[in-house]
């Protein structure tokens, strides 16, 4: 058996420790080990964004992160999103817009999404299309996609509205 290290990260806000072996791709651990799939595989060279997660606020690819490097980090998934069973906005964008096919794609369109909302919360369709340019569709053409981020943009202003208006 390999050496392993003892890791603890916070994940979807519950804390996790693990003994993982050092070479551990964080998202196989959050797959194999911690059994959240919404994180998907898909081309294992970082290039579709299928594997998109949050580290401490910040969207990466899964699959160019050891799960040592994410020790003591925040770490939040697409399961980690919707609270008491609803959906968050953006997730439900995507729903109300139809913004996928078969759905490979989605958990990283969506993570993706809540970093370009982040940092740009009325993004314009180009600045859309820049945020996510580091993830792939094969199925829908990303028009859908596009409606979905400026749904869960208007989404989330009419949230913020009503939350300082209350």
């Amino acid at each position: 058996m390999a050496d392993t290290v003892a890791i603890t990260l916070t994940v979807n806000g519950v804390e996790r420790q693990a003994d993982v072996e050092p070479r551990t791709l964080l998202v196989h651990f959050l797959r194999e080990a911690l059994g959240l799939t919404g994180t998907h595989v898909g081309c294992d060279t970082s290039q579709c964004g299928a594997c998109a997660v949050s580290v401490g606020g910040v969207v990466v690819k899964s699959c160019t992160l050891l799960a040592v490097q994410a020790d003591r980090a925040e770490v939040t998934t697409i399961e980690g999103l919707a609270r008491d069973g609803q959906l968050d906005p953006v997730q439900q964008a995507f729903w109300d817009v139809h913004a996928l096919q078969c759905g490979f794609c989605t958990p990283g369109m969506v993570m993706a999404t809540h970093e370009l909302l982040a940092h740009s919360p009325q993004p314009t369709d180009a600045e859309i299309r820049h945020g996510l340019e580091g993830n792939y569709c094969r199925c829908t053409g990303y028009h859908n996609i596009v409606r979905a981020v400026r749904l869960a943009a208007e989404k989330l202003a009419e949230r913020e509205s009503t939350a300082a208006a209350g």
